[in-house]
């Protein structure tokens, strides 16, 4: 029975459409954990959920330990993982991606600035000359996985190069939001510990440069980065960024040589079982072909992706979910009324709402208009307008920045209160101006 043949399009699609479908599956359960955390710290066991947040665990050697809060050892610990992560995806996008050449990169980088600029900007009309501009950076950021979660739930309605701007312009923004909270939100600066981690990951690029391969040797150094840049006063999860931008994007063989070995491995193999080997205990050639061939595979996938595809589902499933549970929890205010109209929750919630599809349809329209960046197939005006609304949805790099810009416990209350609002608004509004396009003619 013969195998129809995958076009060309099918393989070039098939590491976005992974990505796609685990990020918008992972913004359900980001979701719905996002819902326990609020109703667990408003119940009548919301002093539970301020114990299990401000849980203390100890880890380390005699008198070296880091004695931290379970919040604390998820924001600064275990993020790191989110973020490189996402440098592991801006490194793929640079390199192959809609951020590859300076004219795919142009629409999507220019409207996430505009995305992020304009809430920006939003945020300091209402707090300018104030205590709190220091919050300017919340309202900038995007929540990919629940963005990419509503665009999943309306099917067929969006295009395919919808799906990609989006997901372009919420990594450019993260780009963006890594080096705002690396020159606007460190504490006091040590030195010292800098330069010690910036030499690690120097040490992890040599390593890249010299031909190493396995992904052992880059965890053990990146974990010691991360160990000084949390003593440096840098945030740490910056050096998760930074770390995956050492990871090697090339295969150690290529596709050439890995199809004449697989072929010559498999063809040995056959040679075995028609010998009498058919079953598998009875064969010790079998096991040893299997394992060489499973060798020859690794050889011919790029680390980046290997622990792309590793880390990915844990991220989405289980660190992203977790950061919420821990963070979400906001305890609802009896002043409602004077929580909203506070300066710090107007300014992140128009910023959410109205600066970020201004900044993004304003660019991305001004650009395809211009011919300075070529139209999306298939995508109108309002098309755009909705990606903008989506890309609204704050959440997770906006409570994040909320943690680091604010010491108040007030403000970061009420600034979470915004960004859940906001947010919640933005993808209401996303999810209509979309709902609605099933009858729209495509742009030509």
């Amino acid at each position: 029975m013969s195998v129809a043949k995958r076009a060309p399009i099918e393989y070039l699609m098939t590491p976005f459409n992974r990505f796609f479908h685990t990020s918008a599956s992972g913004g359900l359960v980001l979701l719905a954990c996002t819902a326990i955390a609020m109703l667990w710290a408003n119940s009548a066991l919301g002093d539970s959920y301020e114990a299990f947040r401000h849980l203390h665990l100890r880890v380390g050697i005699a008198d070296k330990m880091l004695d931290l809060s379970l919040m604390h050892w998820v924001n600064d610990g275990v993020m790191a993982v989110f973020f490189f992560v996402v440098g592991l995806e801006i490194k793929r996008e640079l390199l192959v991606g809609e951020l590859s050449t300076p004219r795919k990169a142009l629409l999507p980088i220019f409207a996430a600035a505009g995305g992020m600029l304009a809430p920006a900007l939003f945020y300091l009309h209402y707090n300018q000359g104030g205590p709190h501009t220091v919050g300017w950076g919340v309202p900038i950021a995007t929540d990919i996985a629940f963005a990419l979660g509503i665009l999943s739930l309306l099917g067929k309605r969006v295009p395919v190069s919808l799906k990609v701007f989006l997901t372009a312009v919420a990594i450019a923004d993260d780009m963006g939001a890594v080096l705002i909270i690396a020159l606007f939100y460190t504490a006091q600066l040590s030195l010292v510990h800098l330069l010690g981690g910036l030499g690690l990951l120097a040490l992890m690029a040599v390593a890249n440069l010299i031909g190493v391969r396995k992904t052992l040797p880059y965890l053990i150094i990146g974990c010691g980065a991360w160990l000084l840049f949390f003593y440096s006063g840098v945030h740490a999860t910056v050096s998760g960024v930074i770390a995956a931008m050492t990871i090697p994007a090339r295969p150690r063989r290529g596709a050439p040589d890995f199809v004449t070995e697989s072929r010559a491995i498999i063809s040995q193999f056959e040679k075995v079982r028609e010998e009498g080997g058919r079953c598998m205990l009875e064969s010790k050639r079998q096991p040893q072909l299997l394992l060489t061939l499973r060798e020859a595979c690794r050889d011919a996938e790029t680390p980046l992706q290997r622990l792309d595809a590793m880390l990915h589902p844990w991220v989405a499933f289980a660190i992203m979910p977790l950061f919420a549970l821990v963070n979400a929890g906001v305890l609802l205010p009896q002043n409602m009324a004077q929580v909203i109209t506070h300066p710090v929750n107007l300014g992140i919630m128009t910023g959410l709402v109205l600066g970020k599809p201004l900044g993004v349809t304003l660019c991305a329209l001004g650009l395809t208009a211009s011919g300075l960046a070529p139209k999306l197939e298939g995508v109108n005006w309002r098309h755009l307008l909705g990606a903008g609304c989506l890309a609204g949805i704050g959440f997770t790099m906006s409570i994040f920045i909320t943690e680091l810009a604010f010491t108040d416990v007030a403000i970061k209350e009420s600034a979470k209160l915004g960004i859940l609002s906001g947010s919640l608004v933005s993808a209401l509004l996303g999810w209509g101006v979309l709902r609605g396009l099933t009858d729209l003619p495509k742009t030509k």
